[in-house]
């Protein structure tokens, strides 16, 4: 099938008034969880993760896709009205974007923003379309090990690429790896840490760890502070469209910020967050006039956006051509997948074309509908930022406990809700990531099972996964990605010492 046609294929599914409609309320419930802050698509996806079971694979991951890009636009609202970053990758946003409506000019640094955010979209999701399905042929030759060593090159990669420390986030990889084995085991269907508990010999189930660990610590990280309503810039907020001068000196912005935000999502732990502060730092660094940056430099707020909703986009290559979550958001999607009884990986795309096909296309659309969407809806959102957190909090928490409850029906399931939510709090205090946690949740089991048929095909050898050549090199990538810091410091060492001087 060719590309033409598996777009059409698509279309023919997105355009469905229902999954129309997902596509609407995902993007729109997006926008305002980006705009609220203290909330994050992460909570906000646990949170409606129950409320999807009831609905077809294609449009849960059309509303939860939607939900994802849509939040990367409403956090820039809050960061340029309030210098307050609704979502983590509008942090930068805040530094110029303020500034810009400080100086009057708020309805253009909006409009650059959401204008923005819907060109990095549609081209990222153009990349997203070319690149999928070739990463996919190659990975269809991908057998247990191959599948075993990739999943151990993601988690890889995703802790030494986090924020924290390396030892850390591979701490919190262990955890969620032995939490995966909890229940029967895969191969002799065993009991393993259930401790006589019924309800555990199914495992600890997805839902409750993520509402825990995301939707409930959220709520008493941020109650731990007084949650004052900010004050927000007076006047009204005019000239939403930029100006041609503005378009002038934004476009080259949008652009490098689109590319940069692209690849930085491919990498597992990349994402919009760290792909806006890279590309700030090209931003200033190309500039004509750098010292502008931080003073109301709309370059400051083009580039950001614009590379925070690329690496949005670009983060469902890797999960939707191999099965492989790039960051805690992706890994529940994931989740969500094998909840509705499809096998992720590299047959995904020929297994069930309508899902792969329609949520990609579903991309294009979901931007359309944001354009529309945030220009309009901007004194809204206004008037949203003026809801005080104390009234929001309550609510969050009664929507985590009917989730956890309503998925089977077991009290159980609540309490493993509120022991996730205290070990999240206390996780977030000792500045440990919980992002690697959550992929090893989702993975460790899917690993387990690639390496027990790996063993089995070798007879208990482990020489399989180094005689096969793909398989070696996701190890070797492994590993070189954990020597890396170490040399980086051996190689530091030796230029304190003088030696590079001596030879």
């Amino acid at each position: 099938m060719g590309i033409l046609d598996s777009i059409l294929l698509g279309l023919s599914v997105v355009l469905m008034p229902i999954n129309i409609l997902y596509c609407f309320l995902g993007v729109l419930f997006g926008t305002l969880i980006g705009v609220l802050p203290g909330i994050g698509p992460t909570a906000a996806i646990s949170l409606l993760l129950p409320i999807t079971f009831k609905v077809p694979a294609t449009s849960t991951l059309i509303i939860l896709a939607g939900i994802y890009y849509g939040a990367q636009y409403g956090g820039s609202t809050t960061a340029i009205l309030l210098n307050m970053p609704g979502e983590a990758s509008s942090v930068v946003t805040c530094l110029d974007g303020y500034q810009m409506a400080r100086q009057g000019r708020a309805g253009p640094a909006l409009g650059i923003a959401a204008f923005g955010s819907f060109i990095a979209g549609i081209l990222a999701t153009v990349g997203l379309l070319l690149i999928a399905p070739p990463m996919a042929e190659v990975a269809i030759r991908f057998g247990p090990p191959e599948y075993a060593s990739l999943m151990i090159f993601g988690l890889s990669m995703v802790s030494l690429l986090g924020k924290g420390s390396t030892i850390k986030s591979l701490i919190m990889a262990a955890f969620g790896m032995l939490l995966g084995t909890v229940g029967l085991d895969p191969i002799f269907g065993q009991d393993r840490f259930a401790f006589g508990v019924l309800a555990l010999e199914d495992g600890i189930g997805l839902l409750p760890i993520v509402m825990g660990l995301f939707g409930i610590s959220e709520i008493l990280f941020n109650i731990e502070v007084i949650m004052e309503t900010p004050t927000l810039l007076k006047g009204k907020i005019r000239g939403i469209l930029p100006t041609l001068k503005d378009w002038a000196d934004s476009i080259w912005s949008i652009i490098r910020g689109t590319f940069i935000g692209f690849f930085v999502g491919l990498l597992p732990g990349g994402g919009g967050t760290l792909a806006s502060f890279i590309s700030y730092m090209v931003e200033k660094r190309v500039s004509k006039n750098p010292e502008k940056f931080g003073y109301g430099a709309i370059e400051g707020v083009a580039g950001p956006e614009a590379s925070n909703n690329a690496g949005a986009q670009s983060a469902f290559v890797p999960l939707l051509s191999l099965g492989l979550p790039s960051n805690s958001v992706t890994a529940i999607m994931l989740g969500a997948i094998m909840i509705h009884g499809i096998a992720p990986g590299p047959l995904l795309i020929t297994s069930n074309p309508d899902l792969f096909w329609g949520v990609v296309t579903s991309m294009l659309i979901g931007n359309a509908m944001l354009l529309v969407l945030n220009l309009p809806l901007i004194p809204i959102w206004v008037r949203v930022l003026k809801i005080p957190y104390s009234y929001l909090f309550p609510l969050i928490i009664i929507f985590c406990v009917v989730g956890s409850y309503s998925t089977n029906n077991n009290v159980f399931d609540v309490v493993v809700m509120l022991i996730f939510g205290l070990i999240g709090y206390f996780l977030r205090k000792l500045n440990y990531e919980l992002a690697p946690l959550v992929l090893a949740v989702v993975l460790g089991p899917l690993f387990e099972r690639a390496l027990g048929q790996s063993l089995k095909m070798s007879d208990g050898s482990f020489m399989i996964f180094l005689s096969r050549p793909i398989s070696l090199g996701f190890l070797s990538g492994a590993a070189l990605f954990h020597l890396i810091p170490y040399l980086t410091k051996y190689r530091k060492k030796v230029r304190e010492s003088g030696f590079d001087d001596e030879i």
